[in-house]
């Protein structure tokens, strides 16, 4: 049975692959193994200093947490507020930023709307007056 030219021209490429595969894996999972063992270690030596530190460290977390969600919310509703001036600017100086068609459809129903009360309230009112005058 003769082989294939390719195939023994491709053996030794297909043999420094492999142990190279099984080198790196076996590598990594020596790795795995040693970063297990350590962690379970640490754990075992640290549990102790965890429970009799743990009020104070729940306590630290807390505030910790708390501070981190106030620097984070109003460093970012600060940033919220300048984009807000920066595009107010932009549409009061007729730039015509993104949003200000929206901002002006809105405006327009606002206004409809508004004079539409206004009307039916003058209706209203004059119907009352027509009403009380013909009472008397």
């Amino acid at each position: 049975m003769a082989q294939n030219p390719e195939t023994q021209q491709n053996l030794p490429y297909q043999v420094a692959k492999a142990s190279t595969a099984l080198t790196f894996g076996g590598s990594l999972s020596v790795l795995s193994g040693l970063t297990l063992t350590a962690a379970i270690i640490g754990l075992t030596a640290l549990t102790p200093l965890l429970v009799i530190f743990s009020p104070v460290l729940v306590a630290a977390a807390v505030v910790m947490v708390l501070l981190a969600t106030g620097l984070f919310s109003s460093g970012g509703l600060g940033a919220m507020a300048a984009f807000v001036f920066y595009w107010l600017h932009s549409y009061l100086a007729g730039k015509h930023p993104v949003g200000a068609d929206m901002l002006d459809q809105v405006a327009a129903k606002l206004a409809s709307g508004a004079r539409g009360i206004k009307d039916r309230a003058t209706q209203s009112g004059q119907h009352l007056l027509n009403g009380s005058q013909h009472d008397a």
